[in-house]
């Protein structure tokens, strides 16, 4: 028999025996448990009949439809299920594979794929409720209190290079823009991957959070309520709100460089185009000198041109904030490491007081 796993027990697990999700590959792709292998029993058009079926025929008739569509696949499933455990195990063919595996809401098709795999040795465990159970984990994760500071600074500062370097230096970190696949902007999506859907966002961020010691502090970057496409879920966004934000001054001309280290190598189509999206904010003709300026590749002059927005943007959302919680770090460097290493020390001294 499979053994059946709690959230908390599967959290433990996870992260030496691989998860496969048996639900169809529309299901995984919008969102799934990170770290899951996807080895639907059902693909998308087998699990749009099996659907048709229940609602026409009843539930016995759909489970035979759904037997009769899946049953000559068992051998593949097995030969992928031990292919996937042998090579993230590092085992030999000798040796007992273990494997996870959850669907929708921990019933049959998880069900008959851990009793397929049972048949031929696998050590097979359950997550109880299935993909629901981690949802509900996810969710209650940003319920949770923490001690969180937030680093801000306008476009080009070199936010999340400080972050990194924070990390380093020991500080717990999550990088919001990096689970989101964008770095906040019109042009944040340039040289990412695809950005997640929410859902999958949430349950990234999910993860990070059950890691991190609620005691200590957690930095995140200071950002909108959106990241690109995806939204930040209101539990986190509302702390980040509420917390103070330790800001960091960089001169103009740093941040100009920043910019242009980080995007002036991208074709020139994909930078106008990215320009033409800000339109409405810039202004016809601040667009216009904007794009001359790109096409005679002045980089400087074109960001300047666009942190005149950004500039003015940030300043709102700061004057949003209740009084007394924006606090400017005395930073001498420009250095990014350097940089961090006054930013905690800034935040060591006020926890202090």
């Amino acid at each position: 028999m499979p053994e059946s796993i709690d959230i908390h027990k599967f959290l433990e697990l996870r992260t030496t025996l691989p998860v496969l999700d048996a639900r169809s590959e529309g299901e995984y792709t919008h969102a799934h448990i990170p770290g899951a292998k996807n080895l639907p029993l059902l693909n998308n058009e087998e699990r749009e009949k099996v659907g048709t079926c229940y609602k026409q025929k009843g539930r016995e008739e759909a489970v035979l439809l759904g037997f009769d569509l899946v049953g000559g696949k068992f051998g593949d499933y097995i030969r992928k299920a031990k292919a996937i455990s042998n090579i993230e195990q590092g085992m030999s063919n000798a040796e007992q594979p273990q494997i996870i595996v959850y669907c929708w809401r921990g019933g049959m098709r998880s069900n008959i794929m851990a009793w397929l795999l049972e048949r031929v040795g696998m050590k097979v465990y359950l997550l109880q409720g299935g993909y629901k159970t981690y949802r509900h984990f996810a969710l209650n994760e940003f319920a949770e209190p923490l001690k969180l500071f937030v680093l801000g600074g306008k476009t080009g500062s070199g936010k999340t290079e400080v972050l990194h370097e924070m990390k380093k230096a020991g500080e717990q970190v999550i990088d919001l823009e990096g689970l989101a696949h964008h770095r906040g902007s019109a042009f944040g999506a340039l040289g990412q991957p695809v950005q997640p859907t929410t859902e999958q966002f949430e349950n990234y961020l999910a993860l990070e959070l059950v890691q991190i010691d609620r005691n200590k502090t957690l930095w995140l970057e200071n950002e909108s309520s959106k990241i690109g496409g995806v939204k930040i879920p209101d539990g986190i966004y509302n702390k980040m709100r509420a917390t103070n934000v330790v800001e960091i001054e960089v001169s103009l001309d740093r941040r100009i460089s920043n910019i242009a280290n980080g995007y002036a190598s991208f074709p020139k189509d994909k930078l106008t185009e990215a320009t033409k999206r800000i339109e409405k904010k810039l202004g016809n003709k601040n667009m216009n000198d904007a794009l001359n300026y790109l096409n005679e590749n002045d980089f400087y002059n074109w960001i300047k041109i666009l942190l005149d927005y950004y500039d003015k943007a940030y300043t709102f959302s700061k004057s949003q904030r209740a009084p007394g919680t924006v606090l400017n770090v005395p930073i001498t460097s420009e250095n990014h490491s350097e940089i961090a290493v006054a930013v905690i020390s800034f935040a060591k001294q006020r926890m202090e007081r």
